[in-house]
């Protein structure tokens, strides 16, 4: 067993997205999403929403994910990031991404980066025209 601490996952986005996303989450994969912990940006100024971001994020390593990089989530995301080795910022969430770091987030943090992000693309792709 490694000393390495479990990675945080915080989700930040519009309206109900993000609590939307770890429902889902939660639907598929059971109590694995209570890694994860919803935020809205929903009535919250700048730094109120920095603030919930950083409460979630704690003092081990984090993935913040944002639904938007340019929005109000994705800037306050790479706020509270930008000075903190341990902490990562992924912008353009999907559910396939959010489910593989529920199974994955004992991996150093670098790699499990490159593994959400490759999983995240994967899981965009076009369904095959009916006949």
């Amino acid at each position: 067993m490694s000393d390495q601490r479990e990675v945080r996952g915080v989700v930040v986005a519009h309206g109900s997205l993000a609590a939307g996303l770890v429902d889902a989450v939660r639907s598929i994969a059971g109590a694995a999403a209570d890694s994860l912990h919803p935020i809205s940006n929903h009535g919250r100024n700048p730094e109120a929403l920095r603030s919930l971001i950083d409460n979630a994020a704690g003092d081990g390593p984090a993935v913040v994910f944002a639904d938007l990089s340019s929005g109000s989530c994705g800037l306050a995301a790479m706020a509270t990031c930008s000075d903190r080795g341990q902490r990562a910022v992924l912008c353009g969430v999907n559910l396939p991404m959010l489910l593989d770091f529920v199974f994955h987030r004992e991996m150093a943090l670098d790699d499990l980066v490159d593994r959400l992000i490759d999983k995240g693309r994967d899981g965009i792709r076009p369904m095959p025209k009916s006949a």
